[in-house]
């Protein structure tokens, strides 16, 4: 069991923390908003690093959501033991994941003999398994189930994107169940994948949810990285300014996913299910920057935003950390860079500095 590790920033007293922490969350908020909140990251330019050689499509039916797919990606050396899953952020296209997009760490992965599987699409929804179909006064919910196309939903943002068909709004987002049943069993059949002491890793909207998968599913995820994640939804105001995102990334109902404060939205929030990942003795990475860009970041109305949705996400992440810190769990390593924005680059850092951590902990 590994001990707990930070890099950037020292963890004051809990009083002291929490001071900061509120200030902190006054500031982003105030900086976020007036911009337009994006969880998923600003809409930078792709890195057009995708190279459709390297990897597959691996198509699975959800009796929920209709066919999804997920891009794989073989380990060097051909073994079936040793997976990982990589989950994507707020803005999730339904073509391919960000992660093969705008990064190339599928490379970097395979090359330590780790399969990688990019699920793809999800956009808002915290892979998560929702109440109901998203919609707005009744609107949203026309199309055949299963209609991936997403029309209106994937080429724009807003809240008139939120009457278009497609999947969470012709059917019920069902994606906790879709990867720990559907395409599990899936990966285990056609592909012999091992569907047992696997990873799991994601940014932002996915960094969360990662958590969350790994915390309800232990025998699935023996290990879980979170960049740059909202980890304390519960907190005040998170879920108004998740309201927002949601609404911007595809024109999403938040209350659809879960009512304010029920168990199932409690069910959602790491802050609160940290006891499990700590009994569980989940391998955890966990990170995120200061808010504060780098020089090559330039200082444009992108930065800007990218700058306070870190911010938020350094809140969350340090309000995580004294959760567990106050469990005394010792099976995390925290990663908090002195300079780093919510964007691709900082997030492909990241996986490159966890890789070592990652591999010698699954399979």
């Amino acid at each position: 069991m590994r001990g707990i590790i930070g890099r950037g920033r020292r963890t004051g007293p809990p009083g002291r923390l929490g001071n900061r922490l509120k200030r902190a969350a006054l500031f982003s908020l105030a900086v976020l908003l007036p911009v337009g909140m994006s969880v998923a990251g600003p809409d930078a330019p792709a890195a057009a690093r995708f190279d459709p050689a390297f990897g597959f499509d691996f198509w699975v039916e959800s009796p929920e959501m209709g066919p999804i797919k997920s891009r794989i990606f073989r380990a060097a050396d051909g073994n079936t033991g040793r997976v990982v899953y990589a989950l994507d952020g707020m803005r999730a296209r339904d073509d391919l994941s960000g992660w093969e997009i705008d990064t190339d760490v599928a490379r970097e992965l395979t090359k330590w003999n780790i399969n990688v599987v990019m699920p793809v699409g999800g956009r808002s929804s915290f892979y998560a398994d929702w109440n109901a179909p998203s919609n707005f006064f009744g609107l949203g919910s026309s199309g055949s189930a299963g209609d991936a196309s997403g029309s209106a939903a994937d080429s724009g943002s807003g809240l008139a994107s939120g009457s278009a068909a497609g999947l969470g709004r012709s059917n019920t987002y069902k994606w906790e169940t879709f990867l720990t049943r559907d395409l599990r069993w899936a990966l285990r059949d056609r592909l012999g994948f091992n569907p047992n002491g696997n990873g799991v890793f994601g940014l932002s909207m996915g960094g969360s949810a990662a958590l969350a998968l790994a915390a309800y599913h232990p025998d699935q995820f023996r290990y879980a990285a979170s960049y740059s994640g909202y980890l304390n939804v519960s907190a005040p105001g998170m879920r108004e300014a998740l309201r927002v995102a949601m609404l911007d990334a595809g024109g999403f109902n938040i209350d659809a996913m879960a009512p304010p404060w029920s168990p199932q939205w409690l069910r959602m929030d790491p802050f609160v299910f940290a006891p499990m990942l700590r009994a569980n003795n989940t391998r955890l990475w966990i990170s995120a920057g200061s808010g504060l860009p780098a020089a090559a970041d330039g200082l444009d109305v992108n930065t800007v935003n990218a700058m306070g949705l870190e911010a938020l996400a350094l809140v969350n992440t340090r309000a995580f950390q004294a959760r567990m810190m106050s469990l005394g769990a010792q099976n995390v390593t925290y990663d908090f860079p002195a300079v780093g924005v919510h964007n691709w680059r900082y997030w492909t850092d990241e996986v490159y500095r966890m890789i070592p951590d990652l591999s010698a902990n699954i399979g």
